[in-house]
C-alpha cells in the first residue's frame, strides 16, 4: 500500500511537470484582426513616411514598331544602362539537397546539372540595383545576413538588391540552422552559407564590369496548361508567363523570366542536384531567344506544375519547352518602355509573432519556433522599372492571392510582378478563407498567424500606391 501511494505521488509529480511543459511550450491562437495589432500600426507609419529613391528619367521617345529582336536605334538617348553575369557555385563535394524532408539531409548522388547565381546590375546615372536570382529553394537568412556586409564591397547595399529563388527542391542545402533547418535542408554547415553569400557578391560585381545602355521591354502572356492548383481542387492559379527584356546597345539580349510553378518535377526518389524546369528553361533560352537569362518564382503557394511524361527528367523538358515556347510568343509583342521609370526600396516586415499550429486552434508559442527555426529580421522588396513593378516577399506566396493585386497595379497604370524568397522566410501565405484547413500550406507551413493574405495584399496595394 505504501508502495502504491509513492507510485501515484510520482505519477502525479510527473503529470504536473508534463502539464507545465505544455504550458510553457503551447497557446492558443490569437485571431484578432491584423487591423487592429501593433505590426499592422507600424508598416501603415513606415510606408506613409517613405519617400522613395531613383526617379523617372525623361528621354526621347522609342519606336514601339522596330523589330524587338533588332538592336534599338537611338542607344544614346537611353537613360538605363544594364550589364549581367552568371557564377557557376556548385559544391565541390556533395552537399544534402534542400526541399524534400523525406529525404532526411542525404547527400545527392550525382550532378545532373551545375547550379548558377545570375545577376542583371541596372543603372541611371544617379541610382544602381541589382536583380539576384540563384538555383536554390530559397535565398536562405543566413545567406542574407552575410550579403548585408559583403555587398558593401560591390558599391550596391542589400537594401538595392533584389533578392530571388528558383525554387529547385534539388539544389544544395545545408544552410539553415535548427530543426527545421536540418528537417528541409540537411546537417548545417556555415561553409555552405559563406559559399551562397561569395557566389552571389560576385556575379553582382560581373555585372557591373559590362553595363551598357540599354532599351527595356515586357510581356505577360497566360498559360494555363502548365500550371495548377495543387492544394485546393476549387482553388484559383496564377497562369501568367511573365517575361522582362533587356536589349543593349551591343545587340546582347537578357530575359528574365517568372512563373508560379513549383520547381518539384525532379521526384524527392531522384537524389540528384539539378535546377529543375527552370534550369532547362534559361539554358534553352541563352542557346536561342538570347544571350542571358535568369528564371525567379512567382507567387508558387499552391501553384504546382502540370505535365506528362515517362520519367520526371523527361517532364522537366517538357515544362521548360513549353514556356519556352510562350516566350517566343512573347518577343513578337514586346513593348519597349519609353520612358522607364526606375525605382528600388526595400522596408523591414513587421509581423505578428510567429505561432505554427499543431491544432486549428493550439499552436507552439513563439519561442519554440525561434529556437526550431532561428530568428532572422523579414523584408519586403519592391523594384520599378518602366511599367513594371516587382514585388519580392519572404515566403512561397499564394498565387490565388495575385489576380487582385494585378487588377489594382492596373488600375495605377502597373504591370504586377510578384516573385517569392527575397531573402527572409515565414513559411506559406496563404488566402484567409483557407486558415481554417488542416494541410501542409494552410497548417504546417502557415507559421505567423490568420489575415495574412489580406495583409500581404494590402502591402503590395500601399507599395503600388507609392511607386505609381
Amino acid at each position: 500500500m505504501r508502495f502504491l501511494k509513492i507510485l501515484l505521488k510520482v505519477l502525479g509529480g510527473l503529470v504536473l511537470l508534463i502539464v507545465v511543459i505544455l504550458a510553457c511550450m503551447l497557446t492558443t491562437v490569437d485571431d484578432t484582426p491584423y487591423q487592429e495589432m501593433a505590426y499592422y500600426k507600424e508598416w501603415k507609419s513606415q510606408i506613409k513616411a517613405l519617400s522613395i529613391p531613383g526617379s523617372q528619367v525623361p528621354q526621347a521617345p522609342i519606336d514601339n514598331e522596330q523589330s524587338p529582336q533588332a538592336p534599338p536605334r537611338e542607344i544614346s538617348r537611353f537613360p538605363l544602362n544594364v550589364g549581367w553575369a552568371k557564377v557557376n557555385f556548385t559544391p565541390r563535394s556533395p552537399t544534402p539537397t534542400a526541399g524534400y524532408g523525406v529525404r532526411k539531409g542525404a547527400l545527392y548522388k550525382s550532378v545532373h546539372d551545375s547550379i548558377y547565381v545570375r545577376a542583371v546590375v541596372i543603372e541611371n546615372g544617379t541610382a544602381k540595383a541589382a536583380i539576384v536570382a540563384a538555383d536554390l529553394l530559397i535565398i536562405p537568412p543566413a545567406v542574407t545576413e552575410q550579403l548585408k556586409t559583403k555587398l558593401k564591397a560591390t558599391g550596391i547595399p542589400f537594401e538595392q538588391v533584389y533578392l530571388g529563388a528558383t525554387h529547385s527542391h534539388n539544389s544544395m542545402g545545408g544552410w539553415s540552422e535548427g530543426i527545421v533547418g536540418k528537417l528541409f535542408g540537411g546537417e548545417f554547415n556555415e561553409a555552405n552559407v559563406t559559399w551562397i553569400a561569395d557566389a552571389i557578391v560576385k556575379a553582382v560585381q560581373l555585372a557591373q564590369r559590362n553595363v551598357k545602355p540599354a532599351a527595356i521591354a515586357y510581356h505577360e502572356i497566360a498559360d494555363t496548361a502548365r500550371v495548377r492548383n495543387r492544394a485546393f481542387d476549387d482553388g484559383t492559379i496564377d497562369p501568367y508567363l511573365r517575361t522582362l527584356q533587356f536589349v543593349r546597345e551591343d545587340g546582347q539580349k537578357a530575359l528574365l523570366c517568372s512563373y508560379a510553378a513549383h520547381s518539384t518535377i525532379t521526384s524527392s526518389d531522384n537524389i540528384v542536384l539539378s535546377r529543375d524546369y527552370p534550369g532547362v528553361l534559361v539554358d534553352s533560352l541563352e542557346h536561342g531567344e538570347a544571350n542571358f537569362a535568369l528564371f525567379m518564382s512567382g507567387a508558387v503557394g499552391s501553384m504546382g506544375p502540370k505535365i506528362e511524361a515517362e520519367t520526371d527528367l523527361m517532364q522537366v523538358v517538357a515544362e521548360a519547352d513549353s514556356l519556352e515556347s510562350d516566350v517566343q510568343k512573347q518577343l513578337k509583342m514586346m513593348q519597349t518602355f519609353q520612358n522607364p521609370a526606375f525605382q528600388m526600396v526595400t522596408l523591414p516586415l513587421p509581423l505578428r509573432h510567429p505561432v505554427p499550429r499543431i491544432s486549428t486552434g493550439l499552436s507552439m508559442r513563439p519561442w519554440v519556433f525561434r529556437w526550431a527555426f532561428g530568428d532572422y529580421p523579414n523584408y519586403v522588396k519592391a523594384m520599378r522599372i518602366g511599367n513594371v513593378l516587382m514585388v519580392g516577399f519572404p515566403c512561397d506566396f499564394s498565387g490565388e492571392l495575385v489576380a487582385e493585386m494585378s487588377a489594382y497595379a492596373e488600375k495605377k497604370g502597373l504591370k504586377l510582378m510578384v516573385t517569392s524568397f527575397n531573402g527572409g522566410y515565414i513559411g506559406y501565405v496563404t488566402p484567409d478563407k483557407y486558415y481554417g484547413k488542416d494541410g501542409y500550406e494552410t497548417m504546417t507551413m502557415n507559421w505567423f498567424g490568420p489575415y495574412n493574405g489580406a495583409y500581404f495584399q494590402e502591402i503590395a496595394r500601399d507599395l503600388i500606391d507609392k511607386m505609381s
